[in-house]
């Protein structure tokens, strides 16, 4: 399948605090809350969630398609990309402004504060869909500028393109009734426990009506694995084990991947999320996003020391 991707491209400063967060929050004092950390690393990687997206499915075997603006600093992580497999020549380069940045700083129970800096995502409106010269089996709507998030929707649902509504980081920045409006006719809704919770408190939506307003509803739970609600049903996937927990940063992308992949070659449901649940575990494992490299051959035996995928991912290494 033809599975472009909109969102997010950025460069990932990422930090690692020795501490607990927890411990340096005075609850009391929280309306005037002012706290500096200093951290024990810093490393700057590619980043941001269409691209995090596309270099697991490219690991994959697939060819998805980037579609976002980018600073005058891509060119490098563009060769890189392509030379994974990811199409890249829909990320339109904006004159005199620098790649999105995406600051996170990680302690030691993995809890995490992150930042946004949207340089030439902040042009991402600026694109349309009707520009695409082949329409997309699927479009992935994905964090971005807000105005471009509710503008690919929108042409997704004029266009009767099926897409997926991941609105994640953007959870916070999104009213309920632009949340409601986006997801409402989308084929897939992904998200985690936390912003799925976030979702039902501003659209006043519980599940069941949450559930008859999109196909599919996908909510990662971390350790506690995923859940996938499609058909009137609910299919628990739960996570493969790591040898190590090094960065949690782009879990929940390489997931989506994962997951996407198995959707595009037609497999079952569970499949689906088996193959995103390891896709993350692989990220869980490395320090960034796509750090992380394995053959496809590599995949499925990792794949089938855990899951009975009854011969099907024998069509990845084909």
């Amino acid at each position: 399948m033809d599975i472009l991707l909109t969102g997010s491209v950025a460069y990932d400063y990422l930090m690692t605090f020795p501490g607990h967060f927890k411990d340096q929050i005075l609850p009391e004092r929280l309306a005037s809350i002012s706290l500096s950390f200093l951290v024990d690393s810093m490393s700057r990687q590619r980043g941001g969630v269409a691209p995090n997206i596309a270099y697991n499915m490219a690991l994959l075997g697939e060819r998805p398609r980037l579609m976002a603006t980018v600073g005058e600093d891509f060119e490098e992580y563009r060769a890189w990309l392509e030379s994974k497999g990811v199409d890249t020549s829909l990320a339109e380069v904006m004159p005199g402004v620098f790649t999105a940045s995406f600051f996170a700083t990680t302690d030691r129970a993995n809890a995490q504060i992150a930042s946004f800096y949207p340089g030439a995502m902040a042009h991402a409106a600026e694109q349309s869909l009707k520009d695409v010269a082949q329409q997309p089996d699927l479009v992935v709507v994905s964090p971005n500028d807000p105005a471009a998030m509710t503008n690919f929707a929108a042409e997704c649902r004029e266009l009767d393109i099926p897409y997926l509504y991941d609105p994640s980081q953007q959870v916070l920045r999104l009213e309920g009734d632009e949340l409601a409006r986006d997801m409402n006719g989308a084929y897939f809704l992904f998200v985690n426990d936390y912003e799925f919770g976030l979702i039902s408190k501003k659209t006043g939506l519980g599940l069941e009506q949450i559930l008859e307003r999109v196909n599919v509803l996908v909510v990662t739970r971390g350790e506690h694995g995923a859940s996938i609600y499609v058909d009137g049903d609910e299919r628990q996937v739960p996570v493969v084990p790591t040898e190590q927990i090094v960065d949690p940063t782009g879990v929940g992308d390489a997931f989506r991947g994962g997951f996407l992949t198995g959707w595009s070659r037609g497999w079952d449901w569970v499949t689906c999320g088996q193959m995103g649940a390891l896709a993350a575990t692989y990220v869980l494992e490395q320090n960034g996003t796509q750090n992380h490299a394995y053959t496809r051959e590599e995949f499925v035996a990792r794949f089938r020391q855990h899951f009975d995928d009854g011969g099907k991912l024998d069509a990845l290494i084909e």
